[in-house]
């Protein structure tokens, strides 16, 4: 274990907790490693029956789940030349994957911010609890890339085309988004989170069920707000290109559809086109081969050779030094506009960098 990532076991389960609260608990290669030890280890335990995850803030639990992983690092290396994020993105992955197919019953609590690499360690568990303070999105176009961590699978799995649009835009919603979307199962008051906590630790647990029913009485009713809009969503998502959804949405007068223009303005065209095509591509794809798809695309994010580019010319290393570095809130997008997108810079995106029997995440079933 690293001191980022606690673990015990209390009763029948385990329970983890991020604990690196002044990062948000953005994710490190040593807290993915030792959050992948103790899954593992779990996983083949018959004491352990369950699991639970939670993340913490500067005054103690909860309050933080996640915000991703370590953006800092990235922009770091992308500058040096240093290839460490090749192992971080595969072992990333490779976390994502072993979640979602987990065999035992697995309680993420999603309190507070839970983005990006956040989503990827709690979408694919068995009971994803929300909070009226959850802040959720996968933001990545906003800093030169796409939505990864399993995001290709999770969010092109929900209903309609929201989907495209969270990954386009970059909404961050709540508990009643989450809810109405599929991203969240039940909605929890924070004031009940460590009761809840401290009361699975007390239960013999031998199924999926009886979680279930520990859970229902703790569960609270929310309003979806943003996603009131889903024909219009619907409307302008479903189509073709990123072109054609952004140019009908400034050719329509609403409040709503010039706001959602100019957001997508502001986010990476390049990498507006490429999420596009991976969110259509990943609804036929399982989670193996979406994380293996993703796996290829970001490689081509740090080293696209594609564009004869490299380091801090990538649009990643524009993005995050826009967003994070600098503050600037002012990336300078190559090419600048959604119009400018040729479609052979983004299908390279999704040429494998390897054969299939050296792919990094082959093993992945």
């Amino acid at each position: 274990m690293t001191q980022d990532v606690q673990s015990e076991v209390r009763g029948k389960l385990g329970f983890i907790t991020l604990s690196r609260p002044q990062a948000l608990n953005a994710l490190t290669l040593p807290m993915i490693r030792a959050l992948t030890v103790c899954l593992t280890a779990w996983r083949e335990d018959d004491q352990v029956q369950a699991v639970a995850i939670r993340g913490s803030n500067k005054v103690g639990p909860f309050g933080a789940f996640c915000a991703g992983g370590d953006i800092r690092f990235f922009h770091q290396a992308l500058l040096s030349g240093d290839p460490s994020p090749e192992d971080f993105f595969t072992e990333e992955y490779t976390l994502n994957h072993l979640i979602h197919s987990y065999s035992k019953p697995f309680v993420a609590f999603m309190d507070g911010i839970v983005m990006g690499g956040g989503m990827g360690i709690s979408q694919g568990a068995s009971h994803r609890l929300v909070t009226p303070r959850t802040k959720m999105a996968m933001p990545e176009t906003a800093i030169g890339l796409f939505p990864d961590v399993g995001g290709g699978y999770f969010l092109s799995r929900c209903p309609g085309f929201s989907g495209e649009w969270l990954a386009l835009t970059g909404t961050t919603i709540g508990a009643g988004d989450a809810l109405a979307l599929g991203l969240a199962d039940h909605c929890l008051d924070e004031s009940n989170l460590e009761r809840l906590w401290v009361e699975l630790s007390q239960m013999e647990i031998a199924d999926r069920s009886q979680i279930d029913a520990i859970i229902a009485p703790y569960s609270i009713a929310t309003n979806a707000l943003l996603t009131r809009d889903r024909d219009k969503i619907d409307q302008y998502f479903s189509l073709d290109s990123v072109t054609a959804i952004v140019q009908t949405l400034e050719a329509d007068a609403s409040d709503w559809s010039r706001q959602t223009a100019a957001l997508l303005r502001q986010r990476s065209p390049l990498m507006l086109h490429v999420a596009l095509e991976q969110i259509r591509r990943a609804r036929r794809l399982s989670v193996a081969q979406d994380l293996r798809m993703e796996r290829d695309m970001v490689r081509h994010c740090f080293f696209p050779a594609h564009l004869q580019r490299h380091g801090s010319a990538t649009e990643t290393a524009e993005g995050i030094r826009a967003l994070v570095i600098d503050k600037d809130n002012a990336a300078k997008w190559h090419p600048a506009r959604i119009e400018e997108v040729a479609s052979e810079m983004v299908q390279a995106f999704f040429d494998s960098p390897w054969p299939a029997h050296s792919h990094p995440l082959r093993m992945l079933a």
